[in-house]
């Protein structure tokens, strides 16, 4: 192994520590929320932004970030939102109410979002070969998959035998070591080349965004009617107006319209929406369907979906070398269309119950995912320029995760609530996120 491939390796390796904290911690949560209550005496709607609050200024501030990062250092940028992300960890694990535990959440979402995107843009960087870094991407992937397993199984554990504060607690070791082995192998990464920071495109985008998703986030629990959503997704509007507008005339924009312009990009970002829809939108429905109909444990629903998520984060080096040898188009196309294949046979399993059935279905999803994932952001970071790969990352970040909240809150409505949760509503969820995985392997075919 030359030097250069060691560096690169432990480059991977750094960021993975950072992957792997800020995924597990969109899962890990949820476990805890049943404890939370009780200890801090939390409501319903304190509960839910305890979630919320993450995930609004996860998603939001990425794009953001992502400039900033191709700005003024990617290395930076990323050890930075480590350090958040550790330090609201410490305060989210000793947080003595629920709303200081609130406003350590949003400093975790502050600090994931500094990092993510920024993790991939370090990967494009530490990896110039295209054929390496698709691999590279492979396990950048898998780690992040392998996240979402330990998430939901390793948060019942904890929270059972530690208590709550538990799932805090273990960020700060994974957090720790991350930023010692970025801090010592990871290399500094910029391409300035004359931009100028773009204050009010920064501010619009983060402001288009955060309302946005907490128009999604809330319409359910709220109702689409209420006066607080539609004003949301009002200012949601009209910032997104403006942001067009701004962006339009500055020398030097955040976003850059013109990436559009690249089929291969707005193609790659649009099928990672459409991926994330669907499968967030099953995970809900699947999930409630085993809890409250098939009446098993937390433990229980995280090892049967270890099924999937397993061969998901186990093969995806594999989809990774796929997509380095033949490129991002077919594994991207295949991969969508199996793992929408395999959600039309999990939306059976309700009705027939048959063990094999769902052990099938969820093997075929997985193994779907594992060539897809890496194919499509390996699409979107490389059909941009490298200067630009900070901004490509946010952008295929972003995608994704509004393509999760978007899924959970427009189908997630068709299951139901606690009792009334209904085999009807379980299987029209994991039909239309079938439809939304089969369009996006139609897209992918198309145009990447």
């Amino acid at each position: 192994m030359t030097s250069r491939h060691a560096h690169s390796t432990i480059t991977l390796i750094a960021v993975c520590f950072g992957l792997f904290m800020i995924q597990l911690d969109l899962t890990v949560v949820n476990v805890a929320l049943k404890s939370i209550q009780d200890n801090l005496h939390a409501g319903v709607t304190a509960l839910q932004w305890v979630v919320d609050a993450y995930a609004i200024l996860f998603s939001s501030l990425m794009l953001t970030t992502g400039d900033l990062g191709d700005l003024f250092g990617r290395r930076r940028m990323y050890t930075g939102g480590m350090v958040l992300f550790v330090l609201g960890s410490i305060a989210c694990a000793v947080a003595p109410s629920y709303a200081f535990l609130i406003g350590a959440r949003s400093l975790q979402g502050i600090g994931a979002a500094a990092a993510l995107p920024n993790s991939l843009a370090i990967l494009r960087n530490a990896f110039p070969d295209a054929r390496l870094r698709a691999r590279a991407i492979g396990w950048w992937a898998g780690v992040s998959g392998l996240a979402v397993v330990a998430g939901p199984t390793s948060g019942g554990f904890l929270v059972g035998a530690f208590g709550w504060r538990s799932v805090f607690w273990i960020n700060v070791p994974v957090g720790v070591l991350g930023l010692w082995l970025t801090l010592g192998f990871v290399t500094e990464s910029s391409h300035p080349q004359g931009r100028k920071l773009d204050i009010w495109g920064q501010v619009l985008a983060a402001s288009a965004l955060a309302s946005l998703i907490f128009a999604v986030i809330e319409g359910q629990p709220l109702g689409w009617g209420n006066i607080l959503v539609i004003a949301a997704f009002v200012w949601a509007g009209m910032s997104g107006v403006a942001l067009c507008l701004v962006e339009r005339r500055h020398a030097h924009p955040m976003l850059d319209f013109r990436f559009f312009r690249q089929p291969v990009f707005t193609a790659a970002n649009a099928a990672s929406g459409l991926m994330n829809f669907g499968v967030f939108a099953t995970l809900f429905a699947f999930s409630l369907y085993l809890l409250h109909i098939q009446q098993l444990s937390p433990e229980q629903v995280g090892l049967r979906l270890a099924v999937m998520f397993a061969p998901f984060a186990l093969s995806l080096s594999f989809g990774g070398r796929i997509t380095g040898h033949f490129g991002s188009r077919y594994p991207a196309a295949l991969g969508l269309s199996a793992t929408g294949a395999g959600m039309l046979l999990l939306s059976l399993v309700p009705q027939v119950t048959d063990d094999a059935l769902m052990y099938s279905a969820l093997l075929i999803i997985g193994l779907g995912l594992a060539a897809a994932t890496p194919a499509l952001v390996a699409a979107a970071i490389g059909a941009l320029p490298p200067e630009r790969s900070g901004a490509a990352s946010a952008f295929n970040n972003t995608s994704r995760q509004a393509g999760g909240a978007l899924g959970v809150a427009l189908l997630g409505g068709l299951v139901g609530v606690d009792a009334s949760i209904s085999t009807a509503g379980v299987e029209a969820t994991i039909l239309g996120s079938a439809v939304a995985l089969l369009l996006g392997g139609f897209i992918a075919w198309q145009f990447i």
